[in-house]
Order: C-alpha cells, then sequence, then structure tokens
C-alpha cells in the first residue's frame, strides 16, 4: 500500500530533491508598450540616403553579374536543347519541354552563378559581410531583448539554452543589457500550466544572473509573427534591439554582444541576420544536412551577402533587430480573403524584411561571424512537414507581390521565394513531358498539333550527341558549387595543416552528393504535391515541430512513401516502353522514387561510425563551449522535470533517488 503523498515528499525532500512547486509569481516586467501599426503594402517608399548610396556601381555590378551571367548560361541550354530537337520541324509538345526545361535549368544556373560569385569572394580573401562588425571588447549602451518563441516545445532544453546564454553573457559581464523572454503560444490550459511551472523554476533560478521572463498568449493570433507584435507593442519601448531564437537557436554571448554593437554604430541598420550553423545532428539525414551547410554553405551565402548588400532577406531568427525600426515598418497586416492565400501572413520574415528595406532601413547579413547555431529536422516525414508550410507561406507573397510600394529587391526576394517550390513543379512537368516525347519517339503517341496541315503525324527527333552533351553541361552546373565547397574545405585544411581532412572531405562531398541526387525526386514530388495543395485552397495549419530523435520504423516509412515508389514504379515501366536507354537517363529520378521508403527509413537512423566520421563537422570534433554547455545544462533541466513529473505521479522514494542521481 503507497504511503500517503506528504509523507513521500517528505522523505524524497530528505533525499535532496524539491518537491513542493514554487509560489505563483509575476513572470513578466512592467509593461512598455510601443505601437506597432499594421502597413499598407501600397504605400510611398521611403527614398534614403541608404537607398540612393545603394544605387551605385559597386552595389549593382555584383547583382548585374550574376543575372547576366544566369542569362547567358541558361541562353546556350536553350540554344543546344533546341538544335538537340530540331529535326525536320519541332512538334509543339517539344516546344514546351523546350520551355519548361529552360525555366528549371536557369534556376539552377542562377544559385551556381551566385555561388560562384561567393567563391569568388572568399577566395580573394574579401568579407562578405555587409556590415562592420566591431569587437566585443567596449561596453555596451543599450539593452536588448532575447526573444524564444515557443509552441509546445519541450521546456528542459530551451531551459538549458537560456542559462547557457546568461552565463555566458555574465562570464564577459554583459548580462545587465540583456534580458530574456519566454514567448508562449502553447494551447490548452495543462500544457500551458506545466510549461508556467517550468519556466517559473527558470525564472528563480537564472534570474540572479539575468532577468528571465514567461509570458502566455490567451489567443495565438497571428501565430509567430503575432507573438512577436503582442510583445512589441506590451515591452518593445524598454529596448533598443531584439533577437528572436527559435526553441532549436543557440547564440554564443560573443556573437550577441558583437551584433548588438554592430546596430549601435549603424544609425540606419534595421536588422543584422547571421548565418546559424547547423548542429546536434543524430540522424543521417541531419547528418547529411548538416555537413552540405558546412561545406557548401559559406560560399552560397557569402554569393547572396554580396549581391544583396543591405538589401537582404530575413530568416526569422538568429538575427538582431533594431525595435523602433520594426515597429515603425513591420507591422503585418491580414491578407484580404480565406487561407491559405489570405490571413494571416505565414511566412512573416521575407515580408518583414521587404518592410523594412521599403522604410530605408539597412537589411544586412553577416556570412563569417560565427557564435551562431540551429538545430535541424530528424527524418524525411519532419522536413516535408515543415515544407509544406513554407511552400504555402512562399506561394502566400504572391499575393502581394503586386503591391505598388514594394522596393525592387524586395520583389526579388518575395518571388526567389515562391519560385524556389514552384519551380519544383516545373522541374516534374518537364519530366512528364520528357517521358512523352520518348514515346512519340518509339511512334506510340503521334502528334498532329501544328501550324500545317498533313495526312502523317509528326515524330520528334532527338540528336542523342547533343542530348548527351546537354546532360554532362547540366550536371556540371548542377554539382559546381559542391565542387567548389570542397576546393574551399581542402584549402582550409591544407592551411590549418590537418591533411586527413583532405581525404574526409572529398569522401564526404560524394557520399553528400550521392544522397542528395536520391532525395532530389523526393522533395521534387513532395514539393508539388503541396503546391497543387495550396492552389486548390488547403491551408497546412499549424502544428508543433517534432526535436525527437527522428526514428522510423520500416512500416511507418513505408506508409509514408508508398505513394513515391508506386509513382516510381510507373515511371520505370513507361520509360522501359519507350527505351531501354530512357530508363539509363532516368535513373536517378527512378531510383529515388523507387527506394524513397527504405531511403526514409535508413536516413531517420542513428549516423554510424562511416557516417559520424566522414561528415564531421568542426563544431562535432571540438565543440564550442556554449554547445557543451546548453546540451549539458539541457539534459539537467530535462531531467529535473522529469523528476517532478515522476514526483507527481507518486513514484516510490528508491525511484526518485535514481532519478535524482541521473540528474
Amino acid at each position: 500500500m503507497s504511503k500517503p503523498r506528504s509523507v513521500q515528499n517528505k522523505r524524497i525532500s530528505k533525499a535532496g530533491i524539491r518537491t513542493t512547486g514554487p509560489r505563483r509569481a509575476s513572470l513578466t516586467p512592467r509593461r512598455t508598450p510601443m505601437s506597432m501599426p499594421d502597413q499598407d503594402f501600397n504605400a510611398a517608399q521611403v527614398v534614403s540616403a541608404r537607398q540612393r548610396q545603394a544605387n551605385r556601381m559597386r552595389v549593382w555590378l555584383p547583382r548585374f553579374a550574376v543575372a547576366f551571367a544566369s542569362a547567358v548560361i541558361t541562353a546556350a541550354f536553350g540554344s543546344e536543347l533546341y538544335s538537340a530537337m530540331a529535326g525536320a520541324q519541332i512538334t509543339p509538345l517539344q516546344v514546351v519541354f523546350l520551355v519548361l526545361s529552360t525555366v528549371a535549368f536557369g534556376w539552377v544556373a542562377f544559385g551556381t552563378m551566385s555561388a560562384v560569385l561567393g567563391f569568388l569572394v572568399l577566395l580573394a580573401g574579401e568579407r562578405p559581410d555587409t556590415i562592420p562588425v566591431p569587437s566585443a571588447e567596449t561596453p555596451l549602451k543599450t539593452r536588448t531583448a532575447l526573444l524564444f518563441p515557443v509552441y509546445h516545445e519541450d521546456a528542459g532544453p530551451i531551459c538549458g539554452v537560456i542559462e547557457a546564454i546568461a552565463k555566458d553573457l555574465a562570464a564577459r559581464g554583459d548580462a545587465r543589457h540583456f534580458d530574456v523572454f519566454v514567448l508562449s503560444d502553447t494551447r490548452g490550459d495543462d500544457a500551458g500550466k506545466a510549461e508556467r511551472t517550468h519556466y517559473t523554476y527558470l525564472h528563480k533560478e537564472v534570474s540572479n544572473v539575468m532577468p528571465v521572463y514567461y509570458r502566455r498568449r490567451p489567443e495565438n493570433t497571428g501565430r509567430k509573427a503575432g507573438n512577436i507584435k503582442d510583445w512589441v507593442e506590451n515591452y518593445g519601448a524598454a529596448y533598443d534591439h531584439f533577437v528572436i531564437l527559435d526553441a532549436d537557436s543557440i547564440m554564443s554571448g560573443e556573437t550577441l554582444v558583437r551584433l548588438a554593437h554592430a546596430t549601435e554604430e549603424t544609425e540606419t541598420a534595421g536588422l543584422i541576420q547571421t548565418v546559424p550553423r547547423l548542429i546536434g545532428a543524430r540522424t543521417v539525414l541531419q547528418r547529411l544536412q548538416q555537413y552540405a551547410a558546412n561545406i557548401y554553405g559559406p560560399s552560397v551565402a557569402a554569393g547572396l551577402a554580396f549581391w544583396h548588400r543591405d538589401e537582404g532577406n530575413y530568416w526569422g531568427h538568429n538575427a538582431i533587430i533594431r525595435t523602433k525600426a520594426f515597429a515603425s515598418a513591420a507591422g503585418l497586416p491580414p491578407l484580404p480573403g480565406l487561407a491559405p492565400f489570405g490571413g494571416h501572413i505565414q511566412s512573416h520574415d521575407f515580408v518583414e524584411a521587404v518592410l523594412l528595406q521599403r522604410a530605408g532601413w539597412g537589411v544586412h547579413m553577416v556570412p563569417t561571424m560565427g557564435g551562431s547555431y540551429e538545430g535541424l529536422p530528424p527524418n524525411l516525414v519532419d522536413v516535408v512537414r515543415r515544407d509544406r508550410r513554407w511552400a504555402q507561406g512562399n506561394l502566400q507573397h504572391l499575393s502581394i507581390l503586386p503591391s505598388s510600394g514594394l522596393t525592387a529587391m524586395g520583389r526579388v526576394h518575395l518571388l526567389m521565394g515562391a519560385f524556389s517550390y514552384i519551380v519544383s513543379g516545373i522541374w516534374a512537368l518537364s519530366l512528364v513531358v520528357g517521358v512523352m516525347l520518348a514515346l512519340q519517339g518509339q511512334q506510340m503517341i503521334p502528334s498532329y498539333f501544328t501550324d500545317e496541315h498533313t495526312l502523317f503525324p509528326i515524330w520528334p527527333v532527338i540528336d542523342s550527341g547533343a542530348a548527351l552533351r546537354l546532360f554532362c553541361a547540366t550536371m556540371f552546373v548542377v554539382l559546381l558549387p559542391k565542387i567548389l565547397g570542397l576546393v574551399l574545405e581542402i584549402r582550409r585544411t591544407v592551411r590549418a595543416k590537418e591533411y586527413v581532412g583532405i581525404a574526409r572531405a572529398v569522401a564526404g562531398v560524394g557520399t553528400e552528393a550521392v544522397f542528395s541526387i536520391l532525395l532530389a525526386p523526393i522533395l521534387m514530388v513532395t514539393q508539388t504535391v503541396a503546391i497543387v495543395q495550396v492552389l486548390i485552397g488547403r491551408d497546412s495549419g499549424w502544428s508543433p515541430q517534432s526535436r525527437e530523435d527522428g526514428r522510423l520504423t520500416f512500416d511507418e516509412a513505408v506508409g509514408f512513401h508508398w505513394r513515391h515508389t508506386v509513382l516510381g514504379l510507373i515511371a520505370a515501366l513507361l520509360c522501359l516502353e519507350a527505351s531501354p536507354q530512357l530508363v539509363l537517363w532516368m535513373s536517378p529520378v527512378l531510383i529515388g522514387l523507387i527506394l524513397s521508403a527504405p531511403l526514409g527509413w535508413y536516413m531517420a537512423r542513428q549516423g554510424g561510425l562511416f557516417h559520424c566520421a566522414v561528415l564531421s563537422i568542426p563544431e562535432q570534433r571540438f565543440p564550442p563551449q556554449i554547445l557543451n554547455h546548453a546540451h549539458s545544462f539541457g539534459k539537467r533541466w530535462t531531467l529535473r522535470f522529469d523528476l517532478m513529473a515522476a514526483t507527481e505521479a507518486k513514484v516510490t522514494v528508491v525511484e526518485a533517488q535514481e532519478l535524482y542521481k541521473a540528474a
């Protein structure tokens, strides 16, 4: 028979375990409201000295170079493809294939040319940062709020990150310039009560180092953007800047101080975006993504920064924002109509950056700054779910594009975000049309749709030699950013005299390239489906992001990927019917789709010795102190909260003591 609850609590307390919950306390500071009006997308632009400076040749030259190089390469591709297809007469279906393929190739070429620009900048030893970032040694004069928007997130790891950041800032003597706010949109009284209890403990134990506040909204109007707006309107006037960190974000004290200094010293800076390093990989998929970002990310980010200049983009977290700029310029109005195209703006970050630009504020990027980190989804299922929300949010931006008050670069950012998903549908459609052309070539599908009257069908003619040249050229353009990343990594290892890193880099890039080729058709299909769903009016909703270990059973993988497998088998049969040679040409797409289930299951598994060795990054081999502290503190908080839950469930004294020892 179990002992009375009071006796259990008494004995557990003797074991050194705090069992009584903290007294209910005020977890928010005094209100310091700041107005944040909704903006009109058709309002006139603010032409400032910053924008006039942006028109100088040094800014437009890299933009012109990337656009011109991409156009030339794309035109050459289109011309060669036309020559390969044009026989006695080009068919309407060939025209469709020509247009679709050229558009899809042009998108790849643009991304590659941007990466080439970044590679040249880094190779020349230039700093692609668009704003000077001072050292962290001089005293700060301003106050910055660190905002953690949460929505049904595990409190333990977040508490660990907050404690690690607070102690890192305190060790530097800068904690007094920062406050932490946990901004909750969690739904449900039970979940909200438990969450408040957890952050009350954090508030009591960390506030002697740095103030930690907690606020939970009664209604989550506007989702994350509405959560931040609510903070600005209630507490924003007390802070010169704020930094938004996602539940899996970490930033070092030095990085936060340097960002605050940069914003202090550049009065026109409205936002400074860091390029977070992906960390914390456990599954094979995470290790592949983490490795790709580490190797290819520097040249890609440097290229973007070099031609964006101070009209850059915002990714929603790990960036410092000037509070008065954000409040006065970035209030998001609801769009007319219903979701998915109407209602609250889902991918708010892109639009907020565009509005800041329009108001004359600089939106900067600092690719060379370290100390900024974020996690990543553990498996393909979670990647696809997140991608579905992003697809809807980016396509929603198309309704904003016709607005008369946007800057040219603002329109470019919105269009690029939407097109990054539309291009998957274009690629998928081009493959369908390509298979139809192959069937026509075998005289299975005639084409009578020409401008001239004829008694006989028009059969398409393909120059196989030209087709081979096109394939090789396309693969070179696709793989060039990976090659450039490999060159930079080899140069880094040679300079550091880590010669074993050369073999690791070659093996790592080769491994990542193979998996990325296999993953590409799966993501093409899922993004195409997402586009169709948005077009027919299906809303993605707002579900909590999974941050578990990501394991999938094989049955779960089959249940998610069986449609991809069926589609791959059907495509393989059609290609085989048309020509065995076509099967060879389409093999990367076919293999990826047919093997999607075992591939998804395998990549959700924990990485083995091979992946840990070949796909390792410096942050794993030599973890920065802030990452070690965040991990150890987070583990301790998680065990503590588990112990609290076990106590509530009336576990035995021995079980509670074991939990305490583990903590």
